[in-house]
């Protein structure tokens, strides 16, 4: 009865028809609940690039495994409490390149970054580094732009030949100078970055209230921070940072890192999409891309807030705690940013951050906090190869000799001096009155004023009556 093979398709057709109409149309969503996309907008690029998918929430099983015996895992099981559901409304893009990624990145993700629940890594790159992707965000600037300015020649030798295929010459680094790392190619494209990544975040989280931008070797005490924003109103156009200063344009220091809130973002969206040639020709004029940025947002009318002591552009060991900048002094503000921090600088913030927070009776991790903590630690002894980054030179009159006994004795004599370093290859002695912890250094030996350096400590100690903020 079936042998005819005409028989069987008859038979079987309709029951592969039921099953191909279930799956296409009755089948329900199966993506993880912890992984959340962004399916009512727009691909930001034209490229292949897909849509960005947010990550956050629980750490990737390869940054965990990394992790597993370092003593950032060592503690209790979950270090963000309630801090993840507060930070629902916040978005983050970690900004990084191909050149610096892979030694930058994974301490991020296996740190503070556990805590965010919203974020993406943006790049010159597209790679996975711990189970983390990242987005080409140079993808969303023109091809005429790409094809003509000199700083995308190392773009497109990336994107054609791969990590593998960058030569020495393309990691080149050197100091950051006046007019920042001019022999790194990867630091002089990244320029190019600031504006497409306001495209890239709308596009990855359209109705996040707050948004914040982050180099790869910024530390951020993400508790503080939402702190800090819930004093904030993000339907007003807030630029917030670190004050620095190109000419005549005021604008936040990116390694410092940049909030920006939903208002000023949206504005800053439509300002580019009418305007994008002319800002690609203002952004190949600048060699800066967080002033190119500060350029735009000053065409619309947003001013920066000025977010200094709280938002540093430095390690917290090369901070002076006590003077005043601004006319403001970082004892009694909350910590939000540190910039410069190697991965063991992050991975030390990390631990001690979380053991800070960790009793739950510290709401607030103030600058006051961590100079008790880092550097008037029982560590301000006299050492050797260790530069305390003493401003002040001192000169000696005939027939004083410059050494290390004779600039200590100098510092002993002036009652305002605290600290002292001498460097025996220049023959340099220099003095502050106030004090760092300073940097390993060969060749320097430094030295503090040690009852000095208490009696300044113990007027500080109880100066905080209230925690200070910035607002406007």
């Amino acid at each position: 009865m079936f042998n005819s093979p005409r028989r069987w398709i008859f038979i079987v057709s309709p029951f592969l028809t039921l099953i191909l109409v279930y799956y296409l149309f009755l089948t329900p969503n199966t993506t993880p609940a912890a992984v959340k996309t962004n399916t009512d907008t727009k691909q930001w690029s034209q490229s292949e690039q897909s849509t960005i998918v947010l990550e956050g929430g629980q750490p990737a099983p390869e940054i965990e495994k990394q992790a597993q015996g370092s003593k950032v895992s060592d503690q209790d099981e979950d270090p963000c409490g309630k801090l993840r559901h507060d930070m629902e409304d916040v978005f983050v893009v970690l900004k990084t390149g191909a050149t610096e990624a892979l030694h930058k990145v994974p301490v991020q993700l296996r740190t503070g970054f556990k805590c965010v629940p919203n974020f993406a890594v943006f790049s010159d790159y597209e790679e996975t580094i711990n189970g983390v992707r990242t987005y080409d965000v140079l993808s969303n600037v023109t091809e005429k732009t790409m094809q003509n300015e000199p700083e995308f020649e190392v773009y497109h030798h990336l994107q054609k030949v791969g990590r593998p295929g960058l030569t020495d010459e393309d990691f080149g680094d050197d100091e950051n100078g006046p007019f920042g790392k001019v022999n790194n190619p990867g630091w002089k494209l990244d320029k190019w970055k600031f504006l497409p990544m306001i495209d890239g975040a709308l596009e990855a989280m359209p109705d996040a209230k707050w948004y914040i931008f982050l180099e790869a070797d910024t530390y951020i005490v993400w508790q503080n921070l939402v702190n800090w924003l819930a004093h904030l109103d993000h339907t007003r156009s807030f630029y917030l940072g670190s004050p620095m200063q190109i000419g005549d344009i005021l604008f936040g220091y990116g390694g410092a890192g940049i909030v920006l809130s939903q208002r000023a973002m949206q504005r800053l969206h439509s300002y580019r999409a009418q305007n994008l040639e002319e800002l690609e020709v203002m952004t190949a004029s600048e060699w800066a891309g967080d002033c190119v940025l500060a350029r735009a947002l000053q065409d619309i009318h947003i001013p920066l807030t000025w977010a200094w002591p709280m938002m540093m552009t430095s390690r917290p060991w090369e901070i002076d705690h006590f003077s005043e900048g601004y006319g403001r002094q970082p004892w009694c503000y909350p910590v939000i940013s540190y910039h410069h921090m190697d991965p063991r600088d992050i991975e030390e913030m990390w631990r001690f951050e979380r053991n800070f927070f960790k009793s739950g009776k510290n709401a607030l991790l103030l600058h006051a906090d961590v100079y008790r903590a880092f550097i008037h630690n029982g560590s301000l002894a006299e050492r050797e190869d260790w530069d305390n980054l003493s401003p002040a030179n001192i000169d000696f009159d005939p027939p004083t000799s410059p050494s290390a006994e004779a600039c200590a004795d100098a510092c002993s004599q002036n009652s305002e001096c605290l600290q002292f370093s001498f460097n025996h290859e220049e023959q340099t002695c220099k003095h502050a009155s106030t004090t760092f912890a300073g940097v390993a250094t060969n060749g320097t030996y430094s030295g503090w004023m040690i009852h000095r350096v208490q009696k300044l400590l113990n007027t500080f100690q109880s100066s905080c009556p209230q925690v200070e903020y910035v607002f406007d």
